[in-house]
This record gives structure tokens, C-alpha cells and sequence, in this order.
């Protein structure tokens, strides 16, 4: 549009070709083509110009198809063959007869008459917006954290900090940190279920496959809570020290790490050689902070 448009500008202006200036003001669906009339090989400079309408109006009309058949499939993309093709076909008739009815400008009123109630669609589309990042604001707050502290709870003795400092080094494998999450997790996770229990909260653990594992509080009208430990492969950095000897498949410069996830997704930090009781009061915070959560944003 930018060059074509200050070619135009420059022919008419600057050069005199002021033949193209009243094509345009007397047919704009032609101007284009009297515009390439003014270079060398203008038949075939048009025929590609038609050619790249063609292919603009087509991927527009089949992107128009396929949002409108989502939106009519409550924004599943994999749709019926049948469904697609009634909605492009659909757009093509209605856009011929208009055209057939009262040429380019009743196709162009209607297109403008029907942008006025998608734009109040818009507006309520921009309310959701606003109030989506609102709650995605109050959740990031209410998840500010330092869980650090928690990996030195549940020792016996005073040697928290040494393991802490240990597991800081440690690189351990798959093996490893799929036995503690089938193990240590999930028996931290059984002793809140049960103690939920008993505030007549009921939670589900799922093993969703190895090395993850999903502890779930099902809020009736409200965002679920969701706590899920899953295992994640990384390769081992260039300065850490010899670690434990990763397990053939991954290879050894490859070690794992037992990550917490919440609804929100993905928060970065390592329970792996945690105690359990550091596990189970990691899981009550997190809980704690959704339920904080959902009163923020009531």
C-alpha cells in the first residue's frame, strides 16, 4: 500500500498523470489498474494484480469461515468438512447477491452496517479482557512467596541446612525423583487429603503418569485448586560438580527436578529431597494463597 499509494501520489503531483486521478475518482474498484497502466508491460502487471486480489479475497473469506465455525462450535477448531463449506459457501452467496443487487456499494454499506454490533461485541470483549488481567493481577500477588524456608522443615536434628546446601549440588536422576514423588509427595499429599477430610473438603490425588502427580480441591462456583509435582529433565550446567549418575536413557549430562505446578502454570522452584513435612506445608500455603485468591476477587 505504501508504495503503490506514493507512486500514485508521485504520478499524479509530480509527473502530470492526471488521467489517474480522475480514474480513481470515478471508479475506485478500478484504480489499481489504471495505475499500472503508467509501467512497462501493463498486461501483465495487471494479471498478476488480479491475481493477488483473487488470493487476498479468498484467504480472507476462508479465515472469515473458519472463525465464524468456531465461534458456532464453541471454538472447537476441528469441525466437520460439511460445517466449513456451509459457512464459505454461505458468505459467497450472500456477498454475490449483494453485489448482483446493488453493485460494490451495497456490498460495502453492508459490510459497514454489520461492523457496528460486533463493535459493541467488542467492547464486551474488552471488559472481559480488563477484568481477566484484574484476577490474573491479584494471583501473581497473592502468590508472592519466599519457599526457600520450606526445605528446611521436618528435620530432626539441626542439619537442615547442610541437606539444603547438599541438594543446592546435587543433580539427581530420573529414577530418583520419580520414586520420591511416588513416595514422599504423594504420601504428603495423602496426610492433607485426609486432614481436608475432616473440614468436610474432599480432594482427589491423580498420578497422571510417572514422575506427575495432581492433588486437586474442587471449589463449587469458584477456580479449583490445583497442585501438581511434575518431573523435569534439564541439561546439567557446564559448573556444577559431578552429581548422581543419570540413568542410561537420559544420558549423563542430563539430570531431573521435581517442579511444582499450579493452575496458573509452571512456578519454578525445586521440592526434590524436600521432607515431607516441608512438602505438606508448601501445599497448605499454596492453598492458603488461593483461598486468599478467591476473596480478593469476589
Amino acid at each position: 500500500m505504501t508504495v503503490f499509494g506514493n507512486s500514485a501520489i508521485d504520478l499524479i503531483m509530480n509527473q502530470g498523470v492526471s488521467a489517474l486521478a480522475d480514474a480513481v475518482s470515478q471508479d475506485e474498484a478500478l484504480s489499481l489498474f489504471a495505475f499500472l497502466e503508467n509501467f512497462p508491460f501493463a498486461g501483465v502487471l495487471s494479471f498478476v494484480g488480479t491475481c493477488m486480489v483473487i488470493v487476498f479475497f479468498v484467504t480472507s473469506s476462508d479465515s472469515g469461515s473458519m472463525v465464524v465455525d468456531m465461534l458456532c462450535s464453541n471454538g472447537n477448531d476441528n469441525t466437520p468438512l460439511w460445517q466449513r463449506v456451509f459457512w464459505a459457501s454461505s458468505e459467497g452467496i450472500v456477498a454475490g447477491v449483494l453485489l448482483l443487487a446493488g453493485g460494490l456499494g451495497a456490498l460495502q454499506t453492508m459490510t459497514i452496517a454489520s461492523a457496528l454490533p460486533f463493535a459493541v461485541v467488542l467492547l464486551i470483549a474488552t471488559y472481559g479482557l480488563l477484568k481477566a488481567l484484574r484476577v490474573d493481577i491479584a494471583k501473581r500477588d497473592s502468590l508472592q512467596t519466599n519457599n526457600w524456608r520450606l526445605a528446611v522443615l521436618g528435620n530432626d536434628d539441626d542439619s537442615g541446612w547442610e541437606k539444603q546446601l547438599a541438594s543446592i549440588h546435587d543433580y539427581p536422576d530420573k529414577k530418583n525423583v520419580n520414586n520420591y514423588i511416588a513416595t514422599m509427595v504423594k504420601d504428603a499429599m495423602g496426610r492433607v487429603k485426609r486432614q481436608l477430610a475432616k473440614h468436610n473438603v474432599e480432594a482427589k490425588i491423580e498420578e497422571v503418569k510417572a514422575g506427575r502427580l495432581l492433588f486437586t480441591v474442587e471449589l463449587e462456583d469458584a477456580y479449583d485448586f490445583h497442585y501438581e509435582v511434575r518431573r523435569f529433565s534439564y541439561e546439567k550446567p557446564n559448573y556444577s560438580a559431578d552429581g548422581n549418575e543419570a540413568d542410561d536413557e537420559a544420558g549423563d549430562d542430563i539430570y531431573f527436578r521435581a517442579e511444582v505446578h499450579l493452575r496458573e502454570g509452571g512456578q519454578d522452584y525445586d521440592i526434590m529431597g524436600w521432607p515431607q513435612d516441608a512438602v505438606i506445608h508448601d501445599i497448605v500455603e499454596q492453598y492458603q494463597k488461593h483461598m486468599h485468591f478467591l476473596h480478593s476477587i469476589r
